[in-house]
C-alpha cells in the first residue's frame, strides 16, 4: 500500500505550525466526507473503488474480447485532459518499456495509441499514417462530443473506419453522457456501445470510471485488480487520524506554501514507466488548486536522467519549489552488474551489485544534497509497479487532493479558468456566435 514520509520537510517548518496544519487539513477531511464543500456535486469519485459495478466491468472486458477475435491490434483513444491521461499513466506503467504491445508479464494485446489532446496537423497525419497499416477501433471519450480538439480527430479516425470496415459501428465505442451531447446523438444514430461518464465525477477524477478502466481493459490489464487496490487505499483513507497519509500530505504541502513560500512542487519518479504518473498529477493539482490567485504549481521530472538537466536548478537555483519524490520498493525484473576484465569504465567495485541497488543509491544520495541545497522533501512509496498498486496510488492522490485544496480554501472540483482560451480560440476559427469577440481580438492583435 501507499505509505508516505514527511521527515525530509519536517527540519524546514516549525513542529506547532505543522499542528496547525494538520487541524486545517482534519477540517478539510470531515468537510470532504461530509460532502458539504465547494463542488460538493462531484464527489462521486470518493467511493468508486468500492462500489464499481460487476457489469461495467464484464461489459469491458466483452469488448476486449470481441476486439481480440476480430484481430483488431491498434486501439485509437480519442480524449483530453482527464479524459485520457489517467488511462494513459496507468498503460505506460503497465506496459513494456520497448513493445508496448506487451504488458511487463509479456502478454500480448492491442497498442494503445492517443488522439485528441492536440491540435497538431503532423500528429493527426502521422496516427493516420499507423492507422492504414493496422487493423483498427476507437474508443471516444467526451461529454459533449464537441471539444475542439477530440472533435477533429475523431471526426478523422471515424471517416476512416466507416470507410474501411463493414462492422463499422462495432468498431467505436464512445464513453459520454448519459442523456444529451452530440456524442451521446450520433451514438444513438449509429448504433454504437456506449458508457456513462457520471454527472458526479470530474474529468481528471475519472481514471476509475469507464473512461479509465476501458482503455485498460482493452489493453490487456487487470482492472479488478486496480480497483481492488483503491479499495484498500479508501478504506484506508477513510479514517480521521493525524497518521492519515493523505491528511499527512495535505498539512505539509500547504504549509510549505504558506509558511515557507514554496510556490513549486516537483513530481519526481525514478522510473520511466511513471512518466505519465507525473502528468496524470499535474492536471489533478493544477486544475483543482490553481484558482482564485492561490496554488501550488505542480511540476515533474524522471530522475536519474533528469539530474543531469533539471537537477542543476533544483540544487542550486530559487528556493520556491519543494520535491515529493514516488518510491518504488521493489522492481519486477532483475539485472546485475557483472565483472569486466578489462574495467576501461571503472565499473568493478560495483560488480555483483542489481542495478535498482544503485537507482536506489542515487534517489538517496539525491534526497540529502537537495534537502542541504535547501529543497524540502516528501516520499511517496508503492510495493511495486502493478495494477494494484496503481489503483492505490491514484486514489491517494485523489482524496490527498480533495483535502489539499479545502485546507486551501478553493472549489476543488471547478475549473473557470480553461474556458478563456477556448472562447478566444472558437472566436479566432469564426465559430458561429463569436463574431463580436473575434472583432475585438483581430483588433487587438492588428493593432
Amino acid at each position: 500500500m501507499v505509505k508516505i514520509d514527511i521527515e525530509g520537510s519536517s527540519s524546514f517548518v516549525k513542529a506547532a505550525r505543522y499542528k496547525d496544519f494538520e487541524a486545517k487539513a482534519l477540517d478539510a477531511f470531515d468537510t470532504l466526507v461530509a460532502g458539504n464543500g465547494a463542488g460538493n456535486d462531484f464527489l462521486g469519485w470518493k467511493h468508486l473503488p468500492s462500489q464499481t459495478p460487476e457489469d461495467m466491468i464484464l461489459e469491458c472486458e466483452s469488448i476486449r474480447d470481441e476486439w481480440n477475435k476480430k484481430g483488431i491490434n491498434l486501439v485509437v483513444v480519442i480524449g483530453i485532459g482527464g479524459s485520457y491521461l489517467g488511462a494513459r499513466c496507468a498503460i505506460e506503467a503497465l506496459s513494456h518499456n520497448f513493445a508496448k504491445q506487451l504488458s511487463s508479464a509479456g502478454k500480448s494485446a492491442p497498442e494503445v495509441v492517443f488522439a485528441g489532446n492536440n491540435l497538431s496537423e503532423e500528429y493527426l497525419a502521422e496516427l493516420m499514417d499507423l492507422v492504414v497499416e493496422r487493423n483498427v477501433a476507437c474508443i471516444v471519450i467526451s461529454k459533449s462530443g464537441t471539444t475542439t480538439e477530440p472533435a477533429v480527430a475523431f471526426r478523422i479516425v471515424k471517416k476512416y473506419i466507416d470507410e474501411h470496415y463493414e462492422d463499422n459501428s462495432d468498431r467505436i465505442v464512445a464513453i459520454t453522457d448519459a442523456r444529451k451531447g452530440a456524442l451521446k446523438v450520433l451514438s444513438a444514430e449509429q448504433g454504437y456501445r456506449t458508457f456513462v461518464v457520471p454527472d458526479d465525477v470530474g474529468g481528471r477524477f475519472s481514471v476509475l470510471t469507464p473512461v479509465g478502466l476501458l482503455p485498460i481493459i482493452v489493453a490487456g490489464f487487470d482492472a479488478r485488480e486496480m480497483l481492488k487496490g483503491a479499495a484498500e487505499m479508501e478504506k484506508a483513507l477513510s479514517e480521521k487520524s493525524s497518521d492519515n497519509p493523505a491528511i499527512r500530505y495535505a498539512a505539509m504541502r500547504n504549509l510549505l506554501y504558506s509558511d515557507c513560500g514554496k510556490r513549486v512542487e516537483v513530481m519526481v519518479t525514478y522510473n520511466p514507466k511513471l512518466q505519465y504518473l507525473g502528468e496524470w498529477w499535474k492536471q489533478l493539482y493544477g486544475e483543482s488548486e490553481g484558482k482564485d490567485g492561490k496554488g501550488i504549481f505542480p511540476a515533474s521530472v524522471t530522475n536519474t536522467a533528469d539530474l543531469h538537466s533539471m537537477g542543476q536548478y533544483i540544487q542550486e537555483g530559487e528556493r520556491i519549489l519543494f520535491e515529493t519524490v514516488i518510491n518504488v520498493r521493489h522492481s519486477n525484473r532483475s539485472v546485475t552488474i557483472e565483472k569486466d576484465e578489462q574495467n576501461l569504465d571503472q565499473l568493478n567495485y560495483l560488480a555483483g551489485k542489481h542495478v535498482e541497488h544503485c537507482g536506489a543509491m542515487a534517489r538517496l544520495g539525491t534526497k540529502l544534497a537537495h534537502i542541504d541545497g535547501g529543497v524540502p522533501q516528501m516520499e511517496v512509496s508503492i510495493e511495486k509497479i502493478d495494477a494494484f498498486n496503481l489503483g492505490g496510488l491514484f486514489y491517494f492522490f485523489e482524496f490527498a487532493c480533495g483535502i489539499s485544496a479545502c485546507t486551501l480554501g478553493v472549489n476543488p472540483f471547478n475549473q473557470p479558468g480553461v474556458e478563456a482560451y477556448k472562447k478566444n480560440m472558437f472566436a479566432l476559427l469564426g465559430k458561429p456566435g463569436y463574431e463580436e469577440l473575434s472583432a475585438t481580438l483581430k483588433a487587438r492583435l492588428n493593432g
